[in-house]
Parts: C-alpha cells; sequence; structure tokens
C-alpha cells in the first residue's frame, strides 16, 4: 500500500511540473492562437536564473528566504524573455501561423545554444534547499518535500489563473478573447495587451516551472526545458486546446500513467503509454478532455 501511495504522489509532482509548463501553452494557444515552441526557453531562463541567483544575487541563497528571492529572480527574468519574445517576433507575426512556429522552433533551438555557450553544455547540480532533499511520511510512504513542494506550488498556479480570468477585468477580456476576438476588438477594447500579458503568465509559470523543476531532478541543463515541453504538449493537447482546467487534467493523468508504468512495466514503456494515449484522444475526442467540439 506505501508503494502505491509513494508512486502516486510522486506521479502527482511530476504532473505538476507538466502542469506549470502546460498552463502557460494553453492560455497562449487560447487567446493568441499561437503554437509556442520557444515556451521552452522561459523554463531554461527560469531554471538558470534561479541557479545564478541562488550563488551571485545579494540575500539569495539555497535555504530560506534566500531560495525565494532566488525563485523569483529566475521567474522574473523568465516573464521578461516571454514579454519580449510576444512584442519582438510573435506579434508581427499573429495572422501567419506558419512563419510563428518557424520563428518558435528557431529561437527555441538558438535558445539552447545561448545557454549552452554560457553555462556549457553539462548538467549543473541545482542549489536545492536542505529540507527538499528530505522526505515526509505520508500513510506510511515517504515522499519527497521536492515533489510535494511542485504540488502545492501547481495548486497555486491553478488557482491564482482561474481567480485573475474570472474576477479581474483583464481575465474577463482574455475569456472573451478566447471565445470570439474579432467581436472583442470590434468593441474597441486593445487584445494587444492582453496577448502581453497572457505571455508574461505563461512565461511565469514556465519559469517557476524551471526552477522547482531543478529542485524535482537536483540538476539544471540546457536541454531540460525541451524535454519538459514534449510532454506539456501532450498534456495541452489531452486536456484541450486552450483550457487551463484541462490541462491540469490531464497533467495528473500523464503524471499518474507515466510514474506507474516505468514502475511496474519497463523503463520508458510509461513514455510509450502516454503517446498512446494521446493517440485515443485525438482518435475519439480531438478536442481533448475539456475542449469544445468545433462547430461550422
Amino acid at each position: 500500500m506505501s508503494t502505491v501511495i509513494l508512486l502516486a504522489l510522486t506521479g502527482l509532482g511530476l504532473a505538476a511540473l507538466y502542469f506549470l509548463v502546460a498552463s502557460g501553452l494553453s492560455l497562449v494557444f487560447g487567446l493568441a492562437d499561437v503554437l509556442n515552441f520557444a515556451h521552452g526557453l522561459f523554463l531554461g531562463v527560469g531554471a538558470y536564473g534561479t541557479w545564478w541567483a541562488a550563488g551571485n544575487l545579494p540575500g539569495a541563497g539555497p535555504d530560506g528566504f534566500g531560495f525565494v528571492l532566488a525563485v523569483a529572480f529566475g521567474v522574473a527574468a523568465g516573464t521578461l524573455v516571454a514579454v519580449l519574445v510576444e512584442l519582438v517576433l510573435i506579434r508581427p507575426l499573429y495572422s501567419r501561423t506558419i512563419e510563428q512556429v518557424l520563428v518558435t522552433v528557431g529561437l527555441s533551438l538558438a535558445g539552447v545554444a545561448l545557454l549552452q555557450a554560457t553555462w556549457g553544455a553539462d548538467a549543473r547540480p541545482f542549489p536545492r534547499p536542505a529540507w527538499t532533499r528530505q522526505v515526509t511520511g505520508i500513510l506510511g510512504a515517504q515522499v519527497p518535500n521536492g515533489g510535494l513542494l511542485l504540488i502545492i506550488a501547481a495548486v497555486l498556479v491553478l488557482g491564482a489563473i482561474l481567480a485573475f480570468l474570472r474576477w479581474t477585468r483583464y481575465g474577463l477580456v482574455i475569456r472573451a478573447g478566447v471565445e470570439n476576438r474579432e467581436m472583442v476588438t470590434a468593441l474597441g477594447i486593445d487584445v494587444r495587451k492582453a496577448f502581453t500579458l497572457v505571455f508574461a503568465i505563461g512565461g511565469a509559470a514556465a519559469a517557476l516551472a524551471g526552477a522547482l523543476g531543478g529542485v524535482y531532478f537536483g540538476t539544471v541543463s540546457p536541454g531540460q526545458g525541451g524535454s519538459l515541453l514534449i510532454f506539456a504538449f501532450i498534456v495541452v493537447v489531452i486536456g484541450g486546446m486552450g483550457s487551463v482546467v484541462g490541462s491540469a487534467y490531464a497533467a495528473v493523468v500523464v503524471g499518474l500513467v507515466q510514474q506507474f508504468v516505468n514502475y511496474y512495466g519497463t523503463s520508458g514503456l510509461g513514455d510509450i503509454c502516454v503517446v498512446g494515449l494521446l493517440a485515443v484522444v485525438l482518435l475519439l475526442r480531438p478536442q481533448g478532455i475539456a475542449g469544445k467540439v468545433a462547430t461550422a
């Protein structure tokens, strides 16, 4: 029984990491209709920003408030990069889908190369707080605190995004823009500001995933964002393009399937099952778990 609880909670920790990355992807696609393949760059900037701040920023460090400050620095760096990408590269290409894909894919490759040129290609030890390297006993299972931290962070981010979308003016604009962007524009609302804000929120969530992913894995590497981005896209598609809640549901399913199948089966079989699940969803419910059926 303790093994099942451990696998379930570690699977939820992995699901939380996927959701933090996928939530921004889902928001950006839902409003701006942009498949941002450079989203992993924001994650990498957040991870390396936190890693750098923990060792160089005055007052920052691997423990206590210093770690919070280091994470805040990494999140701010990822958010800034996301805003710059939207303003400089994405905004001129909103009606040109193929060019968007080419630019974001190219930026993703260039971002990895830049991180490698700056800090090397090898993984570096991440400055984790001491308590995240410990475990907590839950119903007889010894659960790593790093995974629990990710679960708490994902729940808070989901709550914050839903509250923002439902109870703020810009949240209402974003929701309306997802439903009918042309109507919102006709009402005289500048949806471009909403686009930039959504990119900022997505970049912040991805950067937070990078920082906490470093805690979860214990290392940071230039290609880490790209590998997580693959599963984040799977989560977004299974959950329903543009649905944050759907992404949360799908992340839980993907994380649990990976964890249980990899444990009880052979290593890597969980990844294959996730791809198979994606294929089943695309065949039987192409709009995803929480997506809406397209109408003519």
